[in-house]
């Protein structure tokens, strides 16, 4: 607790904050396999590990996004250290989303997976973002800091329309009760707002 009172926690302190945020991203994931062997998926498991799996892409992206507004308001920069774990967990369960949507939902008839994905617009508009997403985890690595450069800065601002994209598909996936959703949509906005405010009247 008192790292996260620091501005500057010791590197040590750092690698700790690090392993336990690594296991505590795996959670998710071990939770839908301890389901799994218990078979308490719910009574559709398909649906239910669909649901899981992107509510936890877009959990992991918001709290990617929530990075830099921490500095912009708190001064601090140690967490960002946490950006890519955060980004590359944010991929991991989407990866997961779209393999289960794609293998358990259709069986890789692609076929009717672009049928689907045509007559949807919440399958467009998630599909969408998930390739967006592709090239910003393939570049999340230091060799392709150095080698795109200022390239690279442009390209991961696509995260922020992704974050947009992400939101609207899951509020318009649910049909019922949109408060989870919508709690998403507010928290994006802020993360936003923060951004909007520091860049254009914080320089002024």
């Amino acid at each position: 607790m008192l790292a996260f009172l620091s501005k500057a926690p010791p590197k040590h302190q750092i690698t700790r904050i690090k392993r336990v945020v690594f296991i505590l991203c795996f959670m998710p994931f071990f939770r839908l396999i301890f389901l799994g062997i218990r078979d308490d998926l719910t009574a559709n498991p398909i649906e239910f590990i669909e649901r899981s799996t992107g509510f936890w892409a877009l959990f992991m992206l918001l709290t990617t996004l929530s990075l830099t507004p921490i500095r912009l308001l708190a001064g601090r920069v140690w967490q960002l250290q946490l950006r890519r774990m955060f980004g590359l967990f944010t991929f991991f369960y989407a990866c997961l989303h779209v393999v289960i949507y794609t293998w358990l939902d259709f069986s890789f008839d692609w076929s009717e997976i672009t049928k689907d994905i045509i007559k949807h617009p919440r399958i467009l508009v998630g599909f969408a973002a998930f390739v967006m997403l592709v090239p910003l985890a393939a570049t999340s690595n230091n060799a392709a800091i150095k080698c795109l450069r200022e390239k690279w800065k442009k390209l991961h601002q696509l995260v922020y329309l992704i974050a947009v994209l992400g939101v609207v598909h899951f509020l318009w996936l649910v049909k019922l009760d949109i408060r989870e959703p919508l709690f998403f949509c507010g928290v994006l906005a802020i993360f936003l707002g923060i951004r909007i405010y520091f860049h254009h009247y914080k320089q002024r």
